[in-house]
């Protein structure tokens, strides 16, 4: 039987470990196996400039983490290694940075996922890794605003220099000296 200290202290990360996943919108679980240390530094760093956190975590301390909420049924998946992506702001970019690389890394394998709170197949997981990143959809939304205004702004222009080039051959005739 652990000690009571042992015991508080895995109380604390499963209280830690609750909080993350509560306060993430997004989240995908690995079983990472057969990767190599440079490999999995470079798949951090490239989650942590996408503002992703990720963690090896233990199987027990996940499964209490997620004991007697929505996300229970991802117990179902919890064997083997895992380790967990997770995002508090964006909902793509845990399953588009994890499906990349687990398509160069035979191994590494997608077990599960979650979306504001309830367990998404994987099959969804693939879909979202497909989404443009979120700057992209941005750049997008915008573009699609702009594009009916600049076309309105051509058709003014457009209307402008006709009327300038009518009235260039009339102020053209007045300024012209009379012959005698």
């Amino acid at each position: 039987m652990p000690s009571a200290k042992v015991l508080e202290q895995k109380q604390q990360q499963v209280a830690e470990i609750s909080e993350k996943i509560s306060k993430s919108v997004a989240g995908v679980l690995v079983d990472y196996k057969g990767i190599t240390v440079a490999e999995d530094t470079a798949l951090r760093a490239e989650l942590r400039k996408a503002g992703v956190h990720y963690e090896v975590i233990k199987n027990t301390l996940l499964r209490l983490a997620i004991k007697d909420t929505p996300l229970e049924n991802l117990d179902e998946v919890l064997s083997g290694t895992t380790a967990i992506a997770l995002s508090e702001d964006d909902h793509i970019a845990p399953a588009r940075i994890i499906t990349k690389f687990a398509s160069k890394h035979k191994t590494f394998q997608i077990k599960g996922g979650f979306l504001d709170g309830e367990v998404i197949s994987l099959e969804k997981i693939d879909s979202l890794a497909k989404l443009p990143t979120r700057e992209v959809l941005l750049a997008t939304v915008v573009g699609a605003f702009q594009a009916p205004m600049a076309a309105f702004a051509r058709a003014i222009q457009a209307i402008i220099d006709k009327q300038g080039e009518a009235a260039a051959p009339a102020e053209a005739a007045a300024e012209a000296p009379a012959e005698a």
